[in-house]
């Protein structure tokens, strides 16, 4: 853009140059004829000299706008490639933004715990069996969400996972052993550990990252709002989660 102002600027300087050798020419003609003729001729020299800067101003604006078209046509190209670039940005954004929403997988090793003394140490009649890290209670529901335990530095609380042939978790507990890519998954009785699950190593989706918080109302809301469908809005997760 720049250059092509420089370019200009050197033309026109150019053509009104050239003008103005022709004005001179002129100029030395017409005065030729007064030194033959006398004064006699002032009055037509003035309507010629006229004339002529008249033609030359008309000229000038004819190259003017002769160079603001063939601006105009480089500058064009220039504009439609910005235009398609930033179209192409757009669409890079777009495919970004949709790759964020896809749900991400990851490998952990799952195994099952209850909340009786064998997983916790705890029995029914301590005040804090079933209560889990978070402060909710324990939660088994195959059709809606379970409560499951994760190295919360992985997996904070309140993290949705899909977990193949378990079901919906959210990370509602911690436990010393469970470090890195594993996971806990709640059952109310041993025989259901054992007989459905046991320790598999297994492919989870990561359907929402947690706040580090879940209360049992975020957790109330969440089952009942999965009971009507799975696939829940974004605005019902940030409302939930």
């Amino acid at each position: 853009m720049r250059q092509f102002a420089m370019w200009r600027g050197t033309v026109i300087a150019l053509f009104i140059t050239v003008l103005l050798v022709q004005a001179i020419a002129a100029d030395s003609k017409i005065q030729a004829m007064n030194d033959h003729t006398g004064n006699v001729m002032n009055g037509y020299t003035l309507q010629l000299r006229m004339e002529q800067y008249k033609t030359m101003a008309q000229r000038l604006e004819k190259f003017q706008v002769m160079l603001e078209r063939n601006q105009s046509n480089q500058l064009t190209p220039v504009l439609a490639g910005q235009e398609q670039k930033n179209t192409q940005n757009s669409t890079v954004a777009t495919v970004a933004n949709e790759s964020a929403k896809a749900a991400k997988k990851v490998k952990v090793i799952a195994t099952g715990y209850t909340a009786g003394y064998e997983s916790t140490g705890k029995h029914p009649n301590h005040p804090q069996y079933g209560i889990t890290y978070s402060g909710v209670k324990v939660r088994r529901d195959k059709d809606t969400i379970s409560t499951i335990a994760a190295d919360l530095k992985v997996f904070p609380i309140g993290t949705v996972l899909y977990i193949p042939g378990y079901g919906y978790g959210i990370v509602a507990d911690k436990g010393s052993a469970i470090k890195g890519n594993k996971i806990d998954l709640y059952f109310k009785t041993t025989k259901q550990v054992f007989k459905e699950w046991g320790k598999k190593e297994v492919e989870v989706q990561i359907i929402r990252k947690g706040s580090g918080k879940l209360t049992e109302d975020m957790l109330s809301k969440l089952g009942k709002a999965m009971e009507v469908s799975k696939e829940i809005p974004d605005h019902m997760w940030d409302q939930i989660i």
